[in-house]
């Protein structure tokens, strides 16, 4: 984020310091603990990377501070003596800092009231300075008479402190030694000058004792024994190599601790004050992070070389480290064993300077691929574990900025947000007792070897001003509200919300291109051989000559890489699946002379059995891969100028309108072209990037009108485009042009494709449509100001914009990460532009205390609810809203807890944003389904892996579930309601299975007694009555078969009487 000026060629002894870290060897270590630190288990990706939204303990001394040399200026008035370093910067030793001498600096001996003012206006409870050992000296020698006129100075800005209720932190020495006693006894190398920082030190307390409750004997003493005295970058410019670093420092030691004696048995019982002394480190990482022994060793070894080079005789058992004292053997001084008592204890809090000074240092010259992080929680965690948990002030916290950047210092406030994070959560998390923050510093001065170059004021200085003013930068600005809220409130964004997405709401996952896979997994298909199988004994098939077996066509079914693949999809309870056409494969030569009938047709099986599933399939017809050779357009297209000649637009057209009636009847929603405002992205020329987005847009256009007119009486479709919608937050909020870029990266984003098709809710009846009216002025004003013939932005006919209008059925984003957009800065006047900044204006960073994946996505869950409601505000709600691609890289094999962590979290905002905001959002899908080799943004491994479901596929399955997140995690979803409905007495047959089952079998044995005593009845009766016709058959027989006689009767005489 932030170019750093180059750091000066480091000598030999810094890197031979600084790696005696670095070569491991198997010696005893330092009693401490602080090797824990690496040793301990990583936590997961989200917990490690969270930013902690809390307080400060009450009473937290918020401060800020300078050092006397660099920002006090009159270095020879008043009776001044020189220091070392008004030698060193006036002298030929350092020549290219000779005519940036800090003569006057930011002048803060006649202006430290104005300090003072900006203290208060920061709202502050401390104020951190050093006093100058020459102006109140000028030899050097406390045994003289003081200079009046500086102790009145420093009694002045104490007393006027104290009137502000602003505690005076005050450091003795902050490297501006007096000159006299580098000349006279060779400075810090002679161990006299022990004696007289003691004098010294004696009457700083007796004078300003009284009005100061915290001292610091002096500051980073460890860069001035190597760089002052090692290898000649600081004053007074020695190269000396390792053996007066190490004298150096022996010294300094020594000389801390005479004067923590004197404060603690002359001063403290009257004063009750506290000293110390700050000490600065860089904080290092094992190899890959990878926590063996060896690499432990390594960076504990380094700590040792840097901080515990002064910490450990004075925080620790009273001597160097081992380690330290092996790798240097004769060179390194020696305490005796009543200087080790002596030195051990000399602090009464631990005060630590964490700086781009030996950070900086640090990343020079580490080895064996290790890595120096600013990582101040893990900084003073070690402290704690190192040093048995002592109370810790922060006594210099903060980075530098390029001197260009003046008063709107974006980057510093980021950089201030998370090392103030850190020491939260050093406090709140890991429990270490940090009672005070010091941000550095106060105001512009002097930056030492990079002189003016660059600054670390919160306060801007101009130092071509004879009469410096303090104007306060944004970094400022931030501070004060940081100081004001004691840390950092939770927002409205982050409280989590109780509710359901309608029950019509698309749950979806998205893939880019969909593989076609032209023949079926079995040979059946295409084999039309006959085999003989373990004929020879050795298990293997052998054709069989002279024999051929007809093969059948394939079916759909027979695909078994569709059946797997969508097997895949449906168990994640996902409704639609966003997939894309291949337009080079279905029509290679751009246009309907040559059809690839096979791929349409393996099209046509996903969808049908997409259907047979009652899922809903979200059909791209052109996916650019926003790369050469040909971004995905059939090649003839791409070389007569693509997307640069507009008869790719009747080209689209026609292969939209193949498309809509091969495959229409199976589709419900299409989606024209996705991410068109990453496309024009490859076009390096601005005016070839407009040409592009106009071609693309009337391709949209034209395909959506052939559609309404055409297929969708029919099939009942609707069709959008899909755009790349990531939200631009301001990256500084104290400035309206930062908050104008981020709008004006927004329309070029997003407005130039969906103001044309939907015009927007504040457009004027008598609008001429088109592209926004805010970025066609911007782009004139461009013109005119760089002195261009006319705007690269083309213009629409009036048939064309009636066309665009209206040319969408629902608005599809594809969401995934915050921005923070700044404008580009642009060279100064006399300075050449080193790269054409893009026609919007605008620059993007990220925040650092956003937690991100490996590959650098930030995740900002409530940038989605953002700009869903930006696009519902500008556009009305009337159309939906759909989601139609959201999803983060995750490198964990299964375990996937970022992705599980992305998935809560932004349909948490997509929740809010339709139920609380009123955005008409109707769908949400995942990227993507499965992973094509490594892990990375599948929910499913690789088909090299076993299609493994990842954890985040339960996650979304049980959103799914419950269509959101419920007030009762119990409640059915969308579709089993419905079924409870129709079906009032099935959660009482549920509850009641056990009776229901034992009198449903009881029935049923019922049912099959009386059906075989029926069944028995019905036979005995069927055999009587077949007995019966039976007999009758045979008497009728035998009634045939004798002849019975028949007598005629006489005729019946009269007989008469």
């Amino acid at each position: 984020m932030l170019n750093h000026p180059p750091p000066h060629t480091l000598q030999w002894l810094s890197l031979c310091t600084l790696l005696s870290a670095c070569c491991w060897n198997k010696v005893a270590c330092s009693p401490g603990e602080g090797r824990e630190i690496w040793q301990q288990p990583k936590p997961d990706p989200i917990e490690a990377q969270s930013f902690l939204h809390d307080t400060f303990p009450s009473g937290f001394l918020w401060g800020s501070g300078t050092s006397a040399f660099q920002t006090e200026g009159a270095w020879d008035q008043e009776g001044k003596g020189a220091s070392i370093w008004d030698h060193f910067t006036h002298s030929s030793v350092i020549g290219d800092l000779a005519t940036e001498a800090p003569g006057v600096a930011s002048d803060g001996y006649a202006h430290w009231e104005e300090d003072v003012k900006a203290l208060e206006l920061l709202g502050v409870r401390s104020y951190s300075f050093s006093l100058s050992w020459p102006r109140l000296f000028p030899d050097g020698n406390a045994r003289s008479q003081p200079n009046r006129a500086a102790v009145e100075h420093y009694s002045h800005l104490i007393e006027r402190l104290l009137e502000k209720k602003i505690e005076p932190i005050v450091t003795l020495h902050h490297w501006d030694l007096p000159q006299a006693l580098q000349e006279r006894y060779g400075g810090w190398k002679n161990d006299t000058l022990v004696g007289l920082f003691e004098e010294y030190a004696a009457f700083c307390f007796h004078t300003f004792g009284g009005r100061v409750r915290y001292w610091l004997t002096m500051h980073n003493p460890y860069l001035v024994a190597v760089q002052g005295y090692g290898t000649g970058l600081h004053a007074p410019g020695e190269t000396g190599g390792p053996s007066a670093s190490l004298i150096v420092a022996h010294n300094l030691i020594r000389a801390h601790a005479k004067a923590w004696h004197t404060y603690n048995t002359h001063f403290r019982p009257t004063q009750r004050g506290k000293v110390s002394i700050v000490l600065g480190s860089h904080w290092i990482e094992p190899q890959s992070g990878q926590a063996t022994a060896a690499n432990v060793e390594l960076c504990q070894e380094s700590m040792e070389a840097v901080l515990g080079w002064f910490s450990n005789p004075i925080f620790g058992d009273g001597d160097y480290p081992v380690s330290f004292r092996y790798k240097h053997g004769a060179l390194l001084p020696t305490f005796t064993p009543e200087e080790k008592l002596w030195v051990q204890k000399t602090a009464d809090f631990f005060a630590l300077s964490f700086g781009p000074y030996n950070l900086r240092l640090g990343r020079t010259l580490i080895q064996y691929g290790q890595t120096v992080s600013p990582d101040l929680r893990r900084m003073l965690s070690w402290i704690k574990l190192e040093y048995g948990d002592p109370s810790v002030l922060v006594a210099e916290g903060g980075w530098f900025s390029e001197a260009g950047v003046g008063r709107e210092d974006t980057v510093s406030i980021y950089l201030m947000k998370s090392f103030i994070n850190q020491v939260l959560q050093a406090i709140k998390l890991d429990g270490v007792q940090v009672f005070g923050y010091v941000a550095w510093s106060l105001v512009d001065g002097f930056e030492w070897n990079y002189g003016y170059t660059v600054r670390r004021g919160l306060f801007y200085i101009d130092f071509s001003q004879s009469n410096p003013t303090r104007t306060p930068k944004t970094s400022a600005l931030y501070y004060r509200r940081v100081v004001a809220d004691n840390g950092f409130l939770k927002g409205e964004t982050s409280s989590e919300v109780k509710g359901c997405f309608p029950c019509d709401f698309h749950w979806g996952i998205s893939d880019s291109t969909l593989q076609v896979h032209f023949s079926p997994f079995s040979p059946q298909f295409t084999d039309p051989h006959l085999y003989s199988w373990n004929v020879t004994g050795d298990g293997s098939l052998r054709p069989v000559p002279g024999v051929k077996l007809p093969i059948r066509p394939a079916q759909c079914t027979d695909y078994l890489a569709i059946r797997g693949h969508l097997r895949l999809f449906a168990s994640t309870g996902a409704t639609h699946y966003r997939f894309a056409l291949n337009w080079s494969l279905i029509l290679p030569h751009g246009d309907l002379s040559e059809v690839n009938s096979e791929a349409l047709r393996y099209y046509r099986c996903v969808l049908t059995e997409l259907k047979k599933l009652n899922l809903e399939a979200v059909v791209i017809l052109y996916y650019p891969t926003h790369r050469a050779p040909n971004l995905g357009l059939p090649f003839p297209i791409h070389a007569s100028g693509g997307w640069l000649n507009h008869s790719t637009v009747e080209a689209f057209q026609e292969y939209a309108a193949l498309c809509y009636e091969q495959l229409g009847s199976w589709v419900g929603y299409w989606i024209t072209i996705n991410e068109p405002n990453r496309l024009v992205d490859v076009y390096s020329d601005g005016k070839e990037k407009h040409q592009a987005a106009h071609n693309l847009l009337l391709a949209h256009a034209k395909a959506w009108r052939l559609y309404e007119k055409g297929q969708y009486r029919e099939q009942r479709g609707m069709v959008s485009l899909a755009l790349h919608a990531d939200w631009a937050e301001p990256a500084n909020p104290f400035l309206d042009s930062h908050t104008a870029a981020a709008q004006r990266f927004l329309l070029f984003e997003l407005g130039r494709f969906l103001d044309p098709l939907l015009g927007t809710r504040y457009e004027e009846k008598h609008s001429e449509g088109g592209y926004p009216q805010e970025m066609k002025a911007y782009l004139e004003e461009r013109v005119r100001v760089m002195g261009l013939p006319e705007s690269p932005l083309p213009s629409f006919t009036d048939t064309e914009k009636k066309e665009l209008r209206g040319a969408l059925n629902f608005i599809a984003l594809n969401h995934f990460t915050t921005r923070l957009v700044s404008p580009y800065p642009h060279a100064q006047a006399g300075s050449q532009q080193k790269k054409q900044p893009p026609d919007h204006d605008c620059l993007t960073l990220s925040d650092p205390t956003w937690p991100s994946s490996s590959l650098g996505q930030a995740l900002v869950p409530w940038g989605l609810r953002s700009i869903l409601n930006w696009v519902s505000h500008r556009y009305g709600g009337a159309l939906p809203i759909i989601v139609t691609a959201s999803g983060v890289d995750d490198q964990a094999p299964l375990e996937d807890k970022l992705r599980q962590h992305y998935l809560r979290s932004y349909l948490q905002e997509a929740l809010k944003a339709q139920q609380l905001d009123g955005v008409n959002l109707q769908g949400f899908y995942m990227w993507k389904l499965q992973d094509q080799h490594v892990p990375q943004f599948g929910l499913f491994t690789s088909t090299h892996h076993q299609s493994k479901a990842k954890a985040s596929v339960a996650v979304y399955r049980e959103i799914i579930t419950h269509s959101g997140f419920p007030e009762d995690d119990t409640a059915l979803t969308c579709r089993f309601s419905e079924l409870h409905e129709r079906c009032s007495v099935c959660a009482w047959m549920l509850k009641n299975k056990t009776m229901l089952v034992f009198g449903g079998c009881l029935l049923i044995t019922a049912v099959m007694m009386a059906a075989l005593i029926l069944s028995v009845i019905v036979a005995k009766r069927n055999q009587a009555r077949g007995e019966g016709r039976r007999t009758d058959r045979m008497h009728r027989r035998r009634r045939r078969g004798k002849r019975v006689p028949v007598f005629s009767c006489p005729p019946v005489v009269k007989c008469k009487r």
